[in-house]
């Protein structure tokens, strides 16, 4: 492949798959004759594409690497653009996402020459996250339990950039070719890492308010948001709600017109959640959080973590309680 596009939210995760990348590119060859890295604020892209139409010296092949190509504008991009158009067959150019958003005649120039696009960002669904742990450990060479790679998906949330060291630490203490358990890996995990807007507002909506409390301090606390901030996210979780009072909604594509969102699974997800609360219980949510952002501004003499915590146990009281079948 002459040429791939690497892009990732997370900036660690990203420069570790372009580290390997680069890595399996050179093989046992000579990187001082091989690489060429640009990276950095201050390099011109022509100087990149010059790299990369020049052959190789001495080796079978050259590796070009351009970092942060979000930087760059259409009209900047030309050059790469037409580079792109007839690429050279013994230069391996490898684009890395980062500086901003990517121009999409970028992408579509990088699928037209044949090359390939991928994301290193892990998945958001926890079932999916979980695989993706354990796919990180194969290729670390160690092999976890589902509930191990569960575990460790769940408890570092947001902050996945955490993993590669985690499972380097794995490997130094029991060797690779291990298969380690949930009570292998949770001494290494260090603190709980902050978490998606989903998964707080999912363990709100299903009225488990231990979780809905302990989501809200890893989100504080080590995804390091202002109070303000959540309680955006919630204003936002629950005014799309309020979007389907009184529509009378009953399928998913009521609801997203409703709301003004494709259908699809948010669009499901927040019919249930409405049919679960009535048009009572938004409304009860809306009056609560307009209490509670008053009071976040000077309204009360309460601590802005206290507020929260009362806001959001109270937001999880609406979900009705599932009653237990008799037996």
């Amino acid at each position: 492949m002459s040429v791939e596009l690497l892009t990732g939210d997370d900036e660690s995760i990203l420069r570790a798959a372009v580290h390997d990348r680069v890595r399996q590119l050179v093989g046992d060859g000579d990187r001082t004759l091989m690489v060429d890295d640009f990276d950095g604020e201050e390099f011109e892209l022509r100087a990149a594409v010059d790299a990369a139409q020049t052959p190789p010296f001495l080796t079978d092949h050259r590796v070009v690497v351009v970092r942060g190509v979000g930087r760059f504008t259409a009209d900047e991009l030309a050059p790469l653009l037409r580079y792109l158009d007839d690429p050279l067959p013994s230069t391996r150019l490898l684009l890395v996402g980062g500086g901003g958003r990517i121009v999409k005649a970028l992408t579509d120039a990088v699928k037209a020459a044949g090359g390939i696009a991928t994301s290193t960002s892990p998945p958001a669904r926890p079932k999916e996250r979980a695989a993706w742990v354990a796919e990180q450990a194969e290729e670390h060479g160690l092999r976890l339990e589902p509930a191990a790679a569960a575990r460790a998906a769940a408890w570092l949330g947001d902050d996945v950039g955490r993993l590669d060291g985690i499972l380097s630490t794995l490997v130094a203490t029991y060797g690779p070719g291990h298969r380690l358990g949930t009570a292998d890996i949770e001494p290494f995990l260090g603190e709980a890492g902050g978490v998606p807007p989903w998964d707080f507002t999912d363990a709100i909506d299903t009225g488990d308010a231990a979780r809905a409390l302990s989501m809200l301090q890893r989100m504080v606390d080590a995804g390091e948001r202002h109070p303000l901030q959540v309680m955006a996210i919630l204003h936002g979780h629950y005014a799309k709600l309020a979007r389907l009072d009184g529509v009378g909604a009953t399928s998913e594509a009521d609801a997203a017109a409703a709301m003004g969102i494709k259908p699809g699974f948010p669009a499901k997800k927040a019919l249930t959640t409405y049919g679960r609360l009535g048009a009572g219980g938004v409304q009860r949510a809306v009056q609560l959080l307009a209490a509670a952002d008053l009071d976040l501004r000077g309204a009360s003499d309460l601590e802005d973590r206290v507020v929260m915590e009362v806001l959001v146990a109270r937001l999880a009281r609406l979900t009705p309680a599932r009653v237990s079948p008799r037996r």
